[in-house]
Parts: structure tokens; C-alpha cells; sequence
């Protein structure tokens, strides 16, 4: 365990704190909160909580005990001075004779203490951190503790470690019980450095931030000294090769997990991929069945990843055959977790209503662990929890026996008012749970496209021949940049590789990539055809067979959208190097309409006019305009409402398609107004 603490950046943190206002204690306070939660080891996404005791002046300027606590749902690594909510220490402390109080009135106590009303919602251990007399507390659910106390002689094996230097507190649910029933074993032993609390984590405290911080160090140290001492680590393997294309294995496995909302809707998720040795090693154990039964190592982690993960069956070369096993394996999933909700909530005093069934954790053997997730980012929570959690369960099998929390306890927390609103969420965006690929998209249309669908929630990879305008684009958006020629087949097929690999699949592709070409026709070089036809056509073909490829293994549909031209219909002098092909084009998405259609795969297009652009650049405005004998600015605002279309116009149409569930084979016009244009 590295000790993180400098000096010198604790000054530097005591004088930023100086210069928002902020006493010396709070500024540490975030220091120390913020090495802790830098470290993998200790917390993991919103775990464990840190307070400081100090004075702070009220709403009239007197000066007040208060304790400020880490907000619920902050993550210690980024917390800031907003993240560490003030509450009045002598309300809080009044509590101390209050032996019960059901969750929702101990919060709205916990916000009536508030020094300011307008604070985030305190931690649901801020009355154990009140009730201990400490000025600094830090408490984390660092992994080689969760190894040792997740035993079924957890408590014996703390005391061989750490003597009667920590008292050990057996588990209670978080909260309000776990605070009284904390405070009583401290109070029989007020000397103690520290607390360990069985499967759940620790707690060091003391008078400086300095002192708080090392013990936690110096304790957890002890504990990854036990563990290391009872065994090697698991075995370090090469991973093997999947038994077939991955390309053609996560989107089935993405569909499996997909659920239709009618109408050609689906709920779709969202899959972060993992894969290691220490992963392999884990799904080879001949005890999986049993770990994975009860392999919840904090209460914490079931908010996220629910009681247990899926574990599937391996693929083989049968890719259809996999997938029917695989709807079979999900059903059972889903059966065994109504069966644990209906068991545990008949005995709960309270109602409750049943989340969603869909598993977070997938292992599926050979090929790896998966997150799902509504979101990249929560996603890649849950693979980070479990695959964290199979680090612990490895160091708790070296110990001993790994033993977990009873499945009534598992339930009450899964189902705890408190710990759902970490991660409850409202309706998400239009396309949140969708993929998207756009071509061209590191300018002009493929630029205020891939803007858009960001906006709306899709997450989005940014394909251009350009790497750096891909790579500026999407690290604006949040999206996945790739350099790719598409006229290149085996570049584009690399390309959908890697976003199927990033995220499991592909639900939307925009095949905007393209470039101009002029001449009269008579007169035209055949290869500048043939290269106009290789990237306003060809390329089309290429990216739509494979993204159709990859729709149709996930089985939830998809949509084609192409980027044609008011050329294709209505073509203009001296322009058929790229009227030509792009008149192909247009009949090819109405090809892909008519032949994918039953696979549920959308195919539409846009045609747009005069859209300034890294196409339509302005040497080629002036000479568009010479060739049809009128002004630059008669060119552009040559339409039936006389304005200039722009990109995001074209943007939005491609939107308005991507959400039209029954539309196919159609050409939406984004052009002013162009009757001459007009599909007929």
C-alpha cells in the first residue's frame, strides 16, 4: 500500500483552499480524501466516505461545530469543497439517544442539520462519522480488508492481524442501524486506531489529516502482508484465442440482452468488455458456480451489479446455435432474479417494487467479462466493480473461504431507498442506449451529424481519412475517433471491429464520406470516374454490408443512413463524376430498404443542395455559380425560400430519419426547396 501523502502538496492545497475561503482543516480534508480515492485499492466509483469536525460560521455569522461530510454519491477522487456538505454537530449528536428511525426521516433530519439548505445530500454514514469523537475520519472498502473480513472467521482472522489495535464491528445494514450499533463496540474500546466493519470495510480516524490518512495506509498494508502470506497468486495465463470472430460473438450477445418496447424499439445496452488473466483464471475455477452465487464483497457493489452476474455458456462455431442457448441462459437469469425478489420482499416491511431484471455483470467463458450498462459510463462502473470484485474474491480463496453477507441482508440494500437514489435515473435521451458510426464526420455534415446524435444520447464514433479532425471531433462529443479510408475494405472492417470491441455493436450508421469530382461527361478522365465511383459508391456499399452484417447478429434491427445529393435526381451541368455515382447510391439505400427490411434495418437517405462544406468549398461555390450564370450569393440561396441550407440542417434531417421507426426507402430533400430535385 503506497503511502501518497507530500507536503508540499498539502501546501498547495491548504493556500488554493485559502483562496476560495476555506479554513486550512477542509482543504486537507479534500486533500487526503482525494489520494485516497485515487487509489483503486481503497474505493472504487462513490465508495466510502471521509468527514472533518471544524467551525464554520451560519447564515448570521456565528461561529459553528460543524462536521462536513462527503455527499452522497461524490467521487472521492474529484471531490471539492460542494462535495462536503455542513451539518450541525449538536443535532447530529442528539441522535446518539435515538435508538431507531426509518430511513426517510432520518434523512430529512439529516437535512434539516444542514449549514447550508442548498447542500447535496450527506453521506448515509454521516451519524457514525458524528457520533465518533475523532476529528478526521477516513473510511474506505479497500480490497485486501474486503478479503480478510469476508471470511466465515472474518473477526478471528482481524485479530491475528491486527491485535486489539482495531475494534472489529459485526455487519449491519448501512445507516442509521450500523451507526448505533458502530458507536457502542467504540465506546468498549475508546483506544482503539481504528474500526473494521465485516463485510463491509474500514475506518481510521485522527486529530490531523496527516494522521487519519497513514493509519488507513499502515492498516490496510497490514492486511495485503496477511493475504500475500497465504498464498501465491492465481496462476498468470496467456488469453486465449476466441473460438470465433469477437466481431460476430459481443454484438449477439448484445442483442440477447436487448428487449423490444414494440413497434420496432428496442432497449438496448450498452457493453464494456474485459479481459485478463486474472479474469480467465477466475471464469477456469472449478469453484465459478459457487463464487459467482454470492460474490457481493461490499454491500455497496449490488446497487450497481445486482446479487449476482450471468454466467453463460462459450461460444462455438455455431454462432446461431450460441445465440439460442443464449436466449435460453438469459430467461433462467431472469427467472432466478424474480424468484430472489418475490423470497426476500415478502419479508420486508415495506413494499417494494421490483428493478429490472437484465443482468449488469456478463462472463462469458473464452471471451471475457462485460459491463452493461444504459451508458458507456455505467458500463464501464460495472465492469470496473466486478472485475474488481474478482481481485478480492482471489485474495479471499487464498485466505480461506470467501463468504458473503446473507442474500436477505444482499436484498435490503439492493432495495434501500438511500442506496437506489445514487443511481436512479429519469427517462434517458432519444438514442441513449444506441451506437452510431458516422463517416466523414471530422467536418461539414459528418460534423454537425455526429454532434447531434451526441446530443441526443447516442454514443458515437467518428470515422475521417483526417485522424486529427476525428480525434478533435469526438473528444468533444465523448466519442470514439478512428482514421479510416473507407474505400479501403479492410480499414472499414477494422473500424467496425474496434467500435464493436469499444462498445458491443451498432445500431445507426450515417454513410456521409464523399467528394466532389467535376467535367463534362463526354470528356472525363475514366479514372478520376472510377475514382469518384470507388468513394461516392463503392465505399457506401462497403460500410452498409458491414454494418448490416453486424445488425443482423444483434437482431434488434438497425438503420442505414446515406448522405446522396440533389445530384442524384436532378443533375447539373458539367457535374457527372459525382452526379453518377451518387445516382447509384441512391438506388443502393432503396436496395438495402427492400432486402433488410424484414431484418427490421431501416435505409434512408438525404439529398442536400449547396451545403458549404470541405466538398462544396468556395473555389467550387464560384464555379458551380459561373456554370449556372448567376451570382454566388443567387447560387447558394437558389431555392424555393431563397436561404442557404447549412450543415446542421442536413443534421437535423438525418436525426428526424434515425427516430422515424416506419420509415424506409425514402429521400428526404434538404435543399430550400428544389421542385426540379424532387424524388418523382
Amino acid at each position: 500500500m503506497k503511502n501518497r501523502w507530500s507536503d508540499a502538496e498539502a501546501r498547495r492545497w491548504i493556500q488554493k483552499g485559502r483562496a476560495l475561503g476555506l479554513p486550512e482543516d477542509v482543504s486537507l480534508r479534500i486533500y487526503t480524501t482525494r489520494i485516497l480515492g485515487e487509489d483503486p485499492e481503497l474505493v472504487l466509483h462513490g465508495g466510502g466516505n471521509t468527514s472533518v469536525k471544524t467551525v464554520l460560521p451560519d447564515a448570521l455569522g456565528r461561529e459553528t461545530e460543524v462536521i462536513c461530510v462527503k455527499g452522497s454519491g461524490w467521487d472521492m477522487a474529484k471531490i471539492q469543497a460542494a462535495g462536503l456538505p455542513a451539518l450541525r454537530l449538536d443535532l447530529l449528536r442528539e441522535l446518539r439517544g435515538v435508538p431507531e428511525m426509518d430511513d426517510v426521516r432520518m434523512m430529512k433530519y439529516l437535512r434539516g442539520a444542514l449549514l447550508d439548505p442548498g447542500a447535496v445530500n450527506p453521506s448515509v454514514e454521516t451519524l457514525l462519522h458524528a457520533f465518533l469523537p475523532h476529528k478526521f475520519i477516513d473510511h474506505t472498502h479497500a480490497n485486501a480488508v474486503l478479503a480478510v473480513v469476508n471470511q466465515p472467521d472474518g473477526e478471528k482472522i482481524c485479530r491475528r492481524i491486527y491485535g486489539d489495535r482495531l475494534v472489529v464491528v459485526p455487519y449491519n445494514m448501512p445507516g442509521y442501524p450500523l451507526a448505533h450499533v458502530a458507536i457502542r463496540y467504540f465506546e468498549s474500546r475508546p483506544d482503539a486506531e481504528g474500526m473494521i466493519l465485516l463485510h463491509h470495510g474500514i475506518f481510521t480516524w485522527g486529530e490531523t489529516a496527516k494522521e487519519a490518512y497513514e493509519k488507513m495506509i499502515r492498516f490496510v498494508g497490514m492486511a495485503e502482508s496477511f493475504v500475500r502470506s497465504k498464498g501465491k497468486k492465481p496462476g498468470r495465463t496467456r488469453p486465449s484465442h476466441l473460438a470465433v470472430n469477437s466481431t460476430e460473438v459481443i454484438p449477439a450477445l448484445r442483442g440477447v440482452l436487448a428487449s423490444s418496447l414494440g413497434d420496432g424499439d428496442w432497449r438496448r445496452w450498452i457493453l464494456d468488455r474485459r479481459d485478463s488473466p486474472s479474469i480467465r483464471a477466475f471464469m477456469a475455477s472449478a469453484d465459478l458456480r459457487r463464487l459467482t452465487g454470492s460474490s457481493v464483497v461490499t454491500p455497496e457493489q449490488v446497487i450497481r451489479n445486482k446479487p449476482f452476474p450471468w454466467v453463460t455458456s462459450a461460444p462455438g462455431s455455431d454462432l446461431e446455435a450460441w445465440r439460442r442457448r443464449l436466449r435460453n441462459e438469459l430467461s433462467a437469469y431472469h427467472t432466478k432474479y424474480e424468484t430472489y425478489f418475490r423470497k426476500n420482499a415478502k419479508q420486508s416491511r415495506e413494499k417494494k417494487t421490483p428493478l429490472d431484471s437484465t443482468p449488469r455483470v456478463v462472463l462469458v467463458p473464452g471471451v471475457g467479462l462485460f459491463g452493461v450498462g444504459r451508458s458507456a459510463a455505467e458500463a464501464k462502473v460495472s465492469a470496473d466493480v466486478y472485475e474488481n470484485s474478482i481481485h478480492i474474491l482471489q485474495k479471499a480463496e487464498a485466505v480461506g473461504r470467501f463468504r458473503s453477507i446473507p442474500e436477505r441482508e444482499i436484498f435490503e440494500v439492493e432495495y434501500w431507498s438511500l442506496e437506489q437514489a445514487k443511481v436512479a435515473k429519469g427517462p434517458g435521451p432519444v438514442l441513449g442506449g444506441q451506437i452510431a458510426v458516422v463517416t466523414g464526420g471530422g467536418s461539414g455534415i459528418g460534423e454537425a451529424t455526429a454532434r447531434l446524435l451526441a446530443k441526443v444520447g447516442a454514443l458515437v464514433a467518428v470515422w475521417d481519412r483526417d485522424g486529427g479532425a476525428a480525434e478533435r471531433v469526438a473528444k468533444e462529443i465523448g466519442g470514439l475517433a478512428l482514421r479510416c479510408d473507407v474505400t479501403q475494405p479492410a480499414a472499414v472492417e477494422a473500424c467496425f471491429g474496434k467500435v464493436v470491441a469499444k462498445w458491443g455493436g451498432v445500431d445507426l450508421v450515417v454513410s456521409n464520406a464523399g467528394a466532389a469530382w467535376q467535367g463534362r461527361i463526354g470528356e472525363v478522365d475514366g479514372q478520376l470516374l472510377r475514382q469518384s465511383f470507388e468513394l461516392n459508391f463503392f465505399a457506401h456499399q462497403t460500410v452498409a454490408q458491414n454494418a448490416v452484417q453486424i445488425m443482423r447478429r444483434q437482431g434488434t434491427g438497425g438503420c442505414l443512413l446515406f448522405n446522396v445529393s440533389k445530384q442524384a435526381v436532378n443533375p447539373g451541368p458539367d457535374f457527372g463524376p459525382y452526379g453518377l455515382p451518387k445516382a447509384s447510391t441512391f438506388f443502393l439505400l432503396r436496395q438495402y430498404a427492400v432486402d433488410y427490411g424484414k431484418d427490421g434495418i431501416r435505409s434512408n437517405g438525404v439529398n442536400a443542395d449547396r451545403i458549404r462544406t470541405g466538398l462544396l468549398t468556395d473555389r467550387m461555390i464560384r464555379e458551380r455559380s459561373r456554370a449556372r450564370g448567376m451570382s454566388e450569393q443567387e447560387y447558394m440561396g437558389g431555392n424555393l425560400l431563397q436561404r442557404e441550407v447549412q450543415a446542421h440542417d442536413v443534421a437535423e434531417a438525418f436525426l428526424a430519419l434515425a427516430l422515424a421507426q416506419k420509415t424506409t426507402g425514402a429521400v428526404l430533400p434538404v435543399d430550400g426547396g428544389n421542385i426540379a430535385a424532387a424524388p418523382r
